[in-house]
């Protein structure tokens, strides 16, 4: 069933999920009889979300094996593998046959590439000389359905591919992504966008159209896409989360919608893995939640339960007690089970809290985003580099000084760098070298008086940059609350309230703005402070022979899909959930990857 929103029915995503279904079994049909599945490790979790172990060996699948170099896998005489398009991942499997080839093995083997079949992995299979034992597939993969109201892409390369190395070769894979989402849903007949690459994947998806025809479903069941390069805030995956979701994807990393807990959560021998989604009637209840609502809520919530468990000495019949043993003590037991998991989970996020100055950190955080105490900060980065605190967060403190300031002084820039270096090695090099080519860390010169002061001096009294761009779009966008007093946290009644009151996410309150105006007239001065092109394309619904119609839209049309080219976190989602609760309006939200305040370290 779809969900529902204030009445207006959300799309049946998960019939996305059923064509990538579908497509796989097909793939794995026209090879018949046995056969052992070998996969990418990065596409195990994706696919148990489209397929699962079960489904597989029903269509004739024997074992599953993970795709690792210099591993020699017995087995059947038949082999798929499913991988990214990825080099070393076909020399992986080059070596495999070769070596099945030098043992007298004889195997047929076929391998589907995932999301998309790129020539160079052909070019590579015959350098490999196995190009004639192999043949090659694409397995077209879309949007992932991960909950409700969230679909992913689950293409963590897409990133670093087009905005570090300007390489478009995913821009086919995200434009193919909105067209199948229009052939389900119907055209969606209003597209914003914000960014180079929102207009390429726009421009894309349009001629594609033309050769494959427009869908069958006259009504769309989505009213507004909004597209939004990740380049145009990089600040907001930068901060430290206190949603009850963004802190969970922090501190434990939620990768597909699956989360591992350690031993010490579940108090288990082993960890235990889980699946986050609406299913789960605690979870759902709290994910949104800021983080200082999260413990009084649990605290009711098991009292609740008990309450349930001690209706059983009510009991006063056989037919009671068979009622309750069938119907109540199951819903019981898993919400009690989940309890007990995200009470544990609580426990362990505070007392990590408690271990790594969290409190100051975001304080520190909160100062940076208002424009205030930059000296004092500048002196706390360097102290936590030099008590070598965390790699991560010294490097995403540094980052965000950097983009909310406009630029750091070439003095203190390299003074920082080099303690960075010093404290957590000159591996991390590279990782600078990638931040300043994004422009998420850049130097500026200073003044002439700062030069003239001596080195330690200069570091602690340099007149710093104006903050530029980001303070502009701060003054502009209202994204820092006057009085974070102000924000009820509990009972949220403003989008800050994400990050404590202190920012609200630049791209969520662009959304809402584009939202309110339909398009971008009375937002010149906002797109002026934005050095990225955007667009808006309004589209008459139309019937099938073409002809527009002017017929009132449907409930429907008031759906909005919110599509980021780069990956989001957890608390823009969370505040485009509250965005769309605001205006009675379901948001759905489509992405790359997700991102959390660790994504910088791995650029």
């Amino acid at each position: 069933m779809a969900g529902t929103f204030s009445g207006v029915e959300l799309p049946e995503i998960l019939v996305l999920r059923q064509l990538a279904r579908d497509q796989l079994i097909f793939l794995y049909s026209q090879m018949t009889g046995r056969k052992d599945l070998v996969l990418d490790t990065q596409l195990m979790r994706p696919l148990d979300r489209l397929a699962g172990a079960a489904l597989l060996k029903e269509h004739g699948v024997d074992k599953i094996f993970k795709l690792e170099p210099g591993k020699s896998l017995a087995g059947c005489d038949q082999r798929i593998f499913i991988i990214r398009p990825q080099m070393q991942s076909v020399k992986m499997i080059a070596d495999q046959i070769n070596a099945d080839r030098s043992s007298n093995i004889k195997r047929a083997y076929r391998i589907l590439m995932a999301p998309r079949k790129i020539h160079a992995c052909d070019l590579i299979l015959e350098q490999e000389g196995v190009y004639g034992y192999v043949t090659t597939e694409e397995f077209q993969w879309d949007l992932i359905p991960l909950d409700k109201d969230i679909l992913s892409l689950e293409l963590p390369e897409f990133l670093p591919a087009f905005f570090l190395e300007n390489d478009q070769t995913w821009v086919h894979t995200v434009a193919r992504s909105l067209v199948t989402v229009q052939q389900v849903f119907g055209r969606i007949p209003n597209v914003y966008g914000v960014g180079k690459c929102a207009q390429m994947v726009e421009h894309m998806a349009e001629l594609m159209f033309s050769h494959v025809g427009e869908p069958q479903q006259v009504n769309s069941e989505i009213g507004s896409l909004v597209l939004v390069d990740r380049s145009v805030d990089y600040v907001t995956p930068l901060l430290s989360q206190v949603t009850y979701e963004g802190l969970l994807d922090d501190m434990f990393r939620i990768s597909c919608g699956y989360i591992e807990f350690p031993p010490a959560v579940s108090g288990k021998d082993t960890p235990t893995k889980m699946i986050l989604t609406c299913s789960d009637s605690v979870y759902e209840e709290i994910r949104n939640r800021h983080f200082s609502g999260v413990f009084s809520f649990l605290s009711g919530k098991a009292k609740e339960l008990q309450s349930g468990y001690d209706k059983r000495h009510d009991l006063k019949s056989v037919r009671d007690m068979k009622n309750f043993v069938s119907n109540d003590l199951r819903g019981l037991k898993s919400q009690h089970k989940s309890l007990t998991l995200h009470v544990g989970a609580c426990e362990f996020i505070t007392n990590q809290k408690t271990k790594s100055d969290f409190d100051q950190q975001l304080q520190a955080e909160h100062s940076l985003l208002e424009g205030t105490e930059l000296k004092e900060n500048i002196s706390y980065l360097e102290e936590i580099i030099n008590r070598q605190l965390n790699s991560t967060t010294c490097l995403r403190l540094l980052t965000l000084m950097s983009l909310t300031q406009g630029g750091l002084p070439a003095q203190v820039y390299k003074s920082l760098q080099t303690q960075y270096m010093h404290s957590f090695g000159f591996e991390h090099m590279l990782t600078f070298h990638n931040l300043r080519k994004l422009g998420m860390l850049t130097e500026v010169e200073q003044s002439q008086a700062s030069r003239n002061l001596g080195k330690m001096a200069a570091v602690a009294n340099v007149n710093l940059p104006k903050s530029g761009q980001f303070r502009n779009l701060c003054k502009k966008l209202h994204l820092v609350p006057k009085s974070a007093d102000d924000i009820n946290l509990r009972n949220p009644n403003d989008m800050s309230y994400v990050y404590s009151g202190a920012y609200t996410p630049l791209v969520c309150k662009l959304v809402e703005q584009i939202l309110s105006k339909e398009g971008f007239t009375g937002l010149e001065d906002i797109m002026r402070q934005i050095p990225s092109p955007h667009f808006a394309k309004h589209r008459a619904q139309s019937a099938r022979g073409g002809k527009h119609t002017s017929a009132a839209p449907s409930p429907g049309s008031r759906i909005v899909m919110v599509y980021f080219l780069g990956g989001c976190s957890h608390s823009e989602i969370t505040a485009l959930r509250f965005l769309g609760k605001q205006r009675g309006q379901p948001v759905n939200i489509s992405f790359n990857q997700s991102l959390n305040t660790y994504f910088s370290s791995r650029i």
